[in-house]
């Protein structure tokens, strides 16, 4: 035998066996695929009685806004937890469907449409708690039904007068948080009352959400004209910039890229699709009342940042009442409404620590969100509160509505159409930033053993199902 043959036999003596028979072609694929079908080891009522379960979990996840792979594999954990390992998973942006095809029983497929219901925090906890219980305690199914009922028919934990006064809350940190006064932050308080209560009525008569974002961004910028014929001393770009991110608040950017990230490109492009088409209903609504002032004379004017500093300390607090009222506003429990506090808090501080070595907003605010992402998925298990919690509320003090608007000042405005497409282009680089640094963060705090079992991130790894 040459001694160059010699050499390797010897080389892969000492490798382990796994390695050897890779090396010599006689070993198993690293990721099996196209598996054969196994028997079942349940009855068929017990098992489409499982799967009706892990489909309403699925869709309930769903409609308050959790991600694709969220659901994924929440139902794929519950549907395993009654005996049924080799479930299908398909999502979408409207539908959600499972099925199970066992060997020796006709195969089981059952789908639902799903139509999202807004962001709802206190639901989402109670789904994520059912669904330890299940794995913890062994719940039969019809406790777990029972108990499914009675999360999704609770009461909201806060009236409605209280709902509200939640959205007014966080447009009056917006204005402190830019600089504003006690009256910019009242005039933004009232003028986001109004296109909540504008709104809320579009809805009941069922306007689609493009439009009532054009109604909801003129009513905060018509108020902002109407101070200026009033003649009011306000900074009424703050008022306009305070409507645009309660607005952009409610829009899901992070879901989107946690989905295209994650491996579910379907989902992920119908609601980026869907974020482009609210985020231009936004910009249709302030343009227009943008120039209609311009035709009729109104000397409107564009707060400049640089003029003014906002102390450290009352950003911060800002920043923290903006994170806990927007908590309040979507329906979260008072000890989720003050971890979500903190995480306004944190996000701030965060970014402004990385901005203060000259590093541009885009990447301070992907630092802030990357600690958020990772926060949320470490406490997930210690405070039982859901990691898209910590994660919304804490990059809300972050979002570019001033920058937004400040884009369309220049272009309908002072026809300054390169400076406000810069200013665009730039808030949509902090927007981009923002949702990638969450989804990081959340894959960090999943990697280091966070608020998802092994068994979630096997799902989420090898991508079981992806749509």
């Amino acid at each position: 035998m040459p001694p160059s043959s010699r050499d390797r036999s010897r080389r892969i003596a000492r490798l382990p066996d796994r390695a050897r028979k890779a090396i010599a072609g006689s070993g198993p694929p690293t990721a099996p695929f196209a598996l054969r079908a196994q028997p079942s080891r349940v009855d068929a009522a017990t098992a489409r009685s499982a799967l009706n379960l892990a489909l309403r979990v699925g869709e309930s996840m769903m409609a308050v806004g959790a991600s694709a792979a969220d659901v994924t594999a929440m139902v794929l954990r519950v549907a395993a937890a009654y005996g049924l390992t080799d479930c299908q998973v398909d999502v979408t942006f409207t539908s959600l469907t499972i099925s199970y095809d066992p060997e020796d029983v006709p195969p089981l497929v059952l789908m639902r449409i799903v139509r999202p219901r807004g962001l709802d925090y206190t639901r989402l906890q109670g789904i994520t708690e059912l669904a330890a219980a299940i794995k913890a305690e062994g719940l039969d199914l019809a406790d777990a039904h029972r108990r499914l009922d009675d999360v999704l028919s609770a009461p909201h934990p806060y009236r409605r007068p209280i709902h509200a006064l939640g959205w007014s809350g966080v447009a009056s940190c917006v204005a402190f948080l830019l600089g504003g006064g006690w009256l910019v932050a009242l005039v933004a308080a009232v003028t986001t009352a109004a296109i909540e209560l504008t709104i809320r009525a579009l809805d009941r008569r069922g306007l689609p959400m493009f439009f009532q974002q054009v109604v909801g961004a003129a009513v905060a910028t018509g108020a902002a004209v109407f101070l200026v014929v009033l003649e009011v001393e306000v900074r009424t770009s703050l008022v306009v910039a305070a409507g645009i991110v309660v607005l952009l608040a409610g829009l899901s950017f992070v879901g989107a890229a946690e989905d295209a990230i994650s491996g579910f490109p379907v989902t992920a492009a119908a609601r980026t699709f869907e974020v482009l088409t609210l985020t231009t209903g936004i910009v249709v609504g302030i343009a227009g009342v943008l120039d209609l002032a311009r035709r009729a004379e109104v000397p409107l004017r564009v707060l400049d940042p640089s003029t003014f500093t906002v102390p450290f300390a009352v950003a911060v607090v800002a920043a923290a009442g903006m994170a806990g009222f927007w908590a309040v506003a979507s329906h979260a429990r008072p000890l989720a409404v003050g971890v979500a506090t903190v995480a306004g808090a944190l996000a701030w501080t965060t970014s402004s620590t990385v901005a203060s070595f000259g590093v541009g907003p885009a990447v301070a605010s992907a630092a802030a969100a990357v600690v958020v992402g990772f926060s949320g998925e470490a406490l997930t298990d210690r405070l039982r509160i859901p990691p898209l919690l910590l994660a919304i509320c804490g990059i809300v003090p972050l979002l570019p509505g001033l920058a937004i608007y400040r884009g369309l000042f220049g272009v309908v405005v002072e026809d300054d159409v390169p400076g406000g497409v810069n200013a665009l282009v730039g808030a949509a680089a902090i927007g981009l930033a923002l949702a990638a640094g969450v989804v990081l963060g959340k894959y960090f705090g999943r990697l280091l053993g966070g608020g998802q079992d092994r068994f979630d991130r096997r799902v989420r790894r090898r991508g079981t199902i992806r749509s």
